[in-house]
């Protein structure tokens, strides 16, 4: 019998993952007059942005929203002529504190919310003056241990107000907040030239016409993707780089970015392995191991917002949708372990901390961080993180260059940074001439 062997593709870059970062970087290097193939694991473009039609509808199953404070994604945007779409605006409030539930309106919660987050993100510009350049003030070194929860506790607020703002940043962190880093929450405040509530705005208001699946799409338009290709092993040589896949197939190529999360790192094996510092954080992992979820109840609600318990199944809701004469929710909680998306009954429950009167119908959700394509949501990190580990990520090694969202500079966890990343991988590959 004669053995056969598997052909093995060549091109200047071959990079792994096809979302923002990685098609982002192939567009760059391609216009740059590099060859280049994306390989993709899973079925689709996109990584951790999913527009998908369920419950009648599209529904964006991942990273949603945008903001004009976000300089990448927005340039992206007018590139190919994409506006945006805005959520309802709330016109009732509901919130957890002190034991028991609240109701008011959004304006109301918000300022609950304000004087305890205004005196926490205080120094977010004295840290981080130049929020695109972390490593720009060197006190940071100072804080970056500390978690967010040790901060929170020494307000001078009361536990009413501790309360509220322990839910607001384990909304924004989609995980428990107990090894969250205090720096993260700076950094995004920054972003937003220290003010919290632009960057809430940032977070969960303006959605792209025609969904991340309209951009995404533009951006990927002439790149060579392979779909359903799960890389298992990224190896160096002298004169250049090889890739080998589950399904057999292997590729080379002059240099690698691997635009993977850091909850997918582990599925790879690279030779000379990943520097120390990068290993201890994928080992850790991230904060982010919540859950979202799209949940029809019966009949249509005036929009709300809802801020329940730290701690509960589901700590936010708010509407999105009218839908054949019923409504359509959001909804996150930090700690995917603990709800089931596709059971009705647990969701019910956890719905019912949240809101008064609501029947759910149907629910759409995927676990993201059960998934071992991205295992975490939208990465959001640990205390020590960004002074031991980022600056690791973001340098070569070698012919591997790593990128995406989970390493970006900016707005990291959020479709920008992934976009900011992919463009400073392009860079690194393309412009310094690595050899």
């Amino acid at each position: 019998m004669t053995e056969t062997t598997t052909p093995t593709a060549t091109a200047d870059v071959v990079i792994i993952g096809a979302g923002f970062a990685g098609l982002t970087a192939a567009r760059e290097l391609r216009h740059a007059g590099q060859t280049v193939i994306v390989l993709e694991a899973r079925d689709r473009i996109g990584g951790r942005t999913w527009l998908d039609t369920q419950l009648g509808r599209p529904l964006e199953m991942g990273g949603t929203w945008v903001h004009w404070t976000q300089p990448y994604v927005w340039a992206e945007m007018k590139r190919y002529g994409l506006g945006t779409v805005q959520s309802p605006v709330p016109e009732t409030a509901y919130w957890w504190g002190d034991g028991k539930r609240h109701q008011g309106d959004p304006e109301q919660l918000l300022n609950e919310i304000d004087a305890s987050n205004r005196k926490l993100v205080a120094d977010s510009r004295r840290y981080f003056p130049e929020p695109f350049t972390p490593f720009a003030n060197p006190d940071v070194s100072g804080i970056d241990a500390t978690s967010l929860p040790k901060k929170i506790a020494e307000l001078p607020v009361s536990d009413y107000s501790k309360d509220i703002l322990e839910s607001f940043w384990a909304l924004n962190f989609n995980g428990p907040i107990d090894d969250a880093a205090f720096t993260q929450a700076l950094r995004w405040v920054a972003l937003t030239n220290g003010d919290w509530m632009v960057n809430f705005e940032a977070c969960a208001t303006f959605k792209i016409q025609g969904g991340t699946g309209a951009l995404i799409i533009a951006m990927a338009d002439g790149t060579d993707v392979r779909l359903g290709t799960t890389v298992l092993a990224v190896e160096q040589h002298d004169d250049g780089v090889s890739v080998r896949a589950a399904d057999g197939s292997k590729y080379r190529g002059k240099h690698v970015i691997c635009t993977l999360p850091l909850g997918a790192l582990p599925g790879i094996s690279f030779e000379p392995p990943l520097p120390d510092s990068s290993r201890k954080a994928v080992a850790e992992g991230q904060v982010s191991k919540g859950i979202k979820a799209w949940i029809a109840i019966k009949g249509t609600r005036k929009p709300f917002v809802a801020l329940g318990s730290a701690d509960w199944p589901l700590n936010f809701a708010q509407t999105e949708y009218d839908q054949d004469g019923d409504s359509i929710l959001v909804a996150f909680g930090p700690d995917s372990a603990r709800l089931d998306a596709s059971n009705l009954k647990q969701v019910q429950a956890a719905l019912d901390l949240l809101l008064p009167d609501c029947e759910v119908l149907d629910i759409a959700s995927h676990d993201w961080t059960a998934d071992p394509l991205s295992g975490e949501t939208w990465p959001m990190h640990r205390a020590g993180f960004l002074t031991e580990s980022l600056a690791d990520f973001q340098k070569p090694q070698g012919r591997l260059v790593i990128a995406g969202a989970d390493y970006a500079n900016g707005w990291g966890g959020f479709i920008d940074g992934a976009i900011e990343s992919g463009l400073e991988a392009a860079r690194t590959v393309h412009d310094k001439g690595l050899s």
